[in-house]
């Protein structure tokens, strides 16, 4: 192989990835069986198992157990919007959009008190083994599972105070900057940080996803005078979902 010559299942697996982009091979099409690649690219069977192994990795294709292999059906991204923006009832900005009567959003959520793991008290500014409260969410799109989130909020600052769980008591369900307001804690700046991995076992269960297939991760954070508040990791199936940001010009 010369340099910057493409190895041979990556060639394989560049051709068949062609035909399923531009349609030649269509959704729940079955693909090509190994020996047929094997014949019509004239590689062996390693080659055309790894060519294989390249698509489902990349979410094109997908076994059916003692059926074969097909082309998967390729969902139109939906957007995901990510916005500073707070209306008047300080509701969160998920309970913003599906305040539209044309949206069929749902979500449920469990917070439960927890010891902070070394990454999380990082993230916090705190100590590894204290006290935080940490809730977790399942956004729905008409029945549809499409973001997960778990955000950990530290107990030395909410503890024992009206606004101790997200969910509940008078301010239950209104965003993190409303409910630090009362009780005297300003927020006064939120970062994000978008990446992207492979999805885990438990995330691509709740979401639909097949193993191997990527998430988008924010990671978000909330400061007040510099302390953090609040720390959430947001996941969105990447094949189904892109993240849009509306920032105000200041």
């Amino acid at each position: 192989m010369t340099f910057g010559e493409q190895p041979a299942y990556l060639r394989v697996a560049g051709d068949l990835r062609k035909k399923i982009v531009d349609g030649s091979l269509p959704p729940h099409t079955r693909l090509p069986s190994q020996a047929r690649i094997r014949e019509e690219y004239g590689v062996s069977d390693t080659v055309a198992l790894e060519a294989r192994k390249v698509l489902m990795a990349e979410g094109l294709v997908e076994g059916r157990s003692g059926s074969g292999t097909y082309v998967r059906e390729r969902p139109v991204p939906r957007r995901v919007a990510r916005s500073g923006y707070r209306s008047d009832n300080g509701s969160t900005p998920f309970r913003q959009e599906q305040a539209d009567p044309a949206a069929r959003g749902t979500w449920e959520s469990h917070s439960a008190q927890a010891e902070a793991s070394g990454a999380v008290a990082e993230r916090l500014g705190i100590q590894a083994g204290e006290r935080v409260m940490c809730t977790k969410y399942v956004f729905r799109d008409a029945g549809e599972a499409m973001m997960l989130s778990t955000s950990w909020e530290p107990l030395v600052v909410t503890g024992r105070t009206p606004v101790m769980l997200p969910e509940e008591g008078p301010l239950g369900g209104m965003g993190v900057v409303e409910r630090m307001a009362a009780i005297d804690v300003v927020v006064d700046n939120v970062t994000e940080e978008v990446g992207a991995r492979p999805g885990l076992a438990e995330e691509l269960s709740a979401l639909g996803g097949v193993p191997g297939h990527v998430v988008l991760v924010i990671q978000r954070t909330y400061y007040a005078s510099g302390r953090p508040v609040e720390t959430a990791d947001v996941v969105v199936p990447a094949d189904r979902y892109r993240i849009a940001y509306h920032l105000p010009v200041r």
